[in-house]
């Protein structure tokens, strides 16, 4: 009885904060200071949330009218979870909860528990389908786990939608044998069901599925004519099928050159591309080409280097839509420098050429969401930051956002 009160305490206390807090964040766009009931990842989420999110939405929206089955079945994800299904519900049903598995944009595409919690569960579209990610769904466990890459646990009115406050969530992120987040498995019930062993319970079962992932011949590439998706902005990875290409550092650049070059390049370019004026053999050069062309079962014309299997990369994507005056889709792929980690002189070149067109766009947009989601990617650029203000209203909330980050960036 004594650990329901506590529960019940806490969800008074943070109702309480709730109504005080968000109408106030609402209408000032940032976080008051001195808080010390709700914590400061949560009330941060809250502002961000804030200018997408109405508090009093009723359900997540639905990502392709809820048929996400193809999702699924391309996952990689899918197989290891397979595997563990019994286990999943088991432990779901025994303890009245539902467990649900995101992909990496926070689109739910597989959930299992008791047919009571489902039901329940569904009437906010905790279902396939769903979008939990902060901009869709505002505070909650899959959003902050997906922002930071990291465990996560939202209780009652620690959500910010309402229709959420009687529901506790745990979670955690599914990272790949490359690092990359996944997707995160989700465990949630009532509030008054919250038990901190559910915690562990999430992270044991996230370990487990990382485990197969790294481990199971099945999950790995194998010789198809698939195309490759390569990110490179704001990251660095391949995945052919959802299942990481085994590249190292090198073989990511020469990938990423090659990508952005379609008519290719001869020996002698590519090599100064990645290595400059450094002393480097010509077989610890051709080495690197050779692995590359196994990951990509033979994807590499060899005398002049270019791609013969079919490569997406975000930074061609990007360069496709600026050329066209599509300012929106640009920012909304753009997720910062091109493989910012790297020093070879044809990385940097294509580096600065990107940063310098995003932001020759964003300047000259009049869409103040531009500025803002690029000024996240680029915390420095003062005058980004005052672009921004300099088109949101007196009133609008997100001001607080712009000058905040013009303050930062002025300080540094």
């Amino acid at each position: 009885m004594s650990q329901r009160s506590d529960l019940r305490r806490r969800r008074a206390a943070l109702e309480s904060e709730w109504s005080r807090l968000v109408p106030e964040m609402r209408t000032a766009g940032s976080k008051p200071s001195g808080l010390e009931a709700v914590r400061d990842d949560v009330t941060e989420s809250w502002v961000r949330s804030l200018s997408s999110v109405d508090p009093c939405r009723d359900s997540a929206p639905v990502t392709d009218e809820g048929a996400v089955q193809h999702r699924w079945s391309g996952s990689p994800l899918r197989r290891p979870v397979d595997g563990l299904a019994d286990e999943l519900r088991s432990i779901a049903e025994d303890a009245g909860f539902v467990t649900a598995l995101t992909d990496e944009s926070g689109t739910i595409l597989w959930t299992c528990g008791g047919r009571t919690m489902r039901r329940r569960a569904e009437r906010v579209n905790f279902a396939p389908g769903g979008r939990w990610d902060e901009q869709a769904m505002g505070t909650n466990a899959l959003s902050l786990a997906l922002r930071t890459g990291r465990p996560s646990s939202v209780f009652s009115a620690e959500h910010l939608v309402t229709a959420l406050h009687d529901w506790v969530c745990y979670c955690a992120p599914v990272h790949g044998p490359d690092g990359r987040v996944l997707g995160v498995l989700d465990m949630s019930t009532t509030w008054d069901r919250s038990n901190p062993l559910a915690m562990s319970t999430v992270r044991s079962l996230v370990a487990t599925v990382e485990a197969r992932l790294r481990t199971e011949p099945s999950l790995r590439p194998s010789g198809n004519n698939d195309p490759v998706n390569l990110t490179c902005l704001g990251a660095g990875h391949a995945v052919r099928k959802g299942v990481p290409l085994p590249l190292r550092p090198r073989q990511l650049e020469i990938l990423t050159l090659l990508a952005l070059e379609p008519d290719g390049y001869s020996p002698e370019r590519l090599r100064e591309a990645v290595y400059g004026d450094r002393p480097v053999t010509a077989s610890t050069f051709k080495a690197e080409i050779s692995h590359l062309r196994r990951a990509l079962d033979g994807g590499v014309a060899t005398r002049r280097y270019t791609l013969t299997t079919p490569v997406s990369c975000d930074a061609v994507d990007v360069l496709r839509a600026l050329e066209k005056g599509d300012a929106d889709t640009a920012v909304r792929l753009y997720r910062g420098p091109l493989l910012s980690w790297s020093e070879a002189p044809g990385i940097a070149e294509w580096r600065t050429h990107l940063e310098v067109a995003m932001r020759e766009a964003v300047l000259a947009s009049a869409r103040p969401e531009h500025a803002l989601r690029y000024g996240e990617r680029a915390p420095y650029d003062a005058e980004v930051h005052e672009h921004a203000l300099s088109l949101l209203g007196p009133r609008d909330a997100r001001r607080a956002i712009a000058a905040g980050r013009l303050g930062a960036a002025l300080r540094d």
